[in-house]
């Protein structure tokens, strides 16, 4: 990235994203992560709403179902959709009262992990 080719990386990010989902299926550890890192170049390229979508299924149910809530990843794609709910410029109340339930849970859970 940063040699500004954002565009390409974004379309490598995807691919390799699609190859992991077929080859591993969408639960699997690396697949999640590398979803996670589509969602991020997602955000930056201004593709929010997308990354969002991504987010809300199948990323955030498979980390749940296959790693558990209490999951450094979980934790990660729950944070990342509270940011992106907050920082959607089109977002309403709902929005912001969901961001901020995610942003507690996920306040609770990681200090009940990995500590205050």
């Amino acid at each position: 990235h940063g040699l500004g080719r954002h565009d390409e990386a974004l379309v490598l990010k995807r691919e390799i994203y699609a190859r992991l989902v077929t080859t591993l299926g969408v639960s699997h550890e690396d697949t999640l992560l590398s979803g996670m890192n589509l969602i991020l170049s997602l955000r930056k390229a201004g593709l929010s709403n997308e990354a969002r979508t991504l987010l809300r299924d199948p990323l955030l149910p498979a980390a749940r179902q296959s790693l558990g809530p209490d999951h450094n990843y979980t934790l990660r794609l729950n944070q990342i959709l509270a940011n992106s709910l907050q920082g959607n410029p089109k977002r309403t109340c709902d929005d912001l009262l969901e961001a901020e339930t995610i942003q507690k849970d996920v306040v609770q859970r990681r200090r009940r992990v990995f500590g205050p």
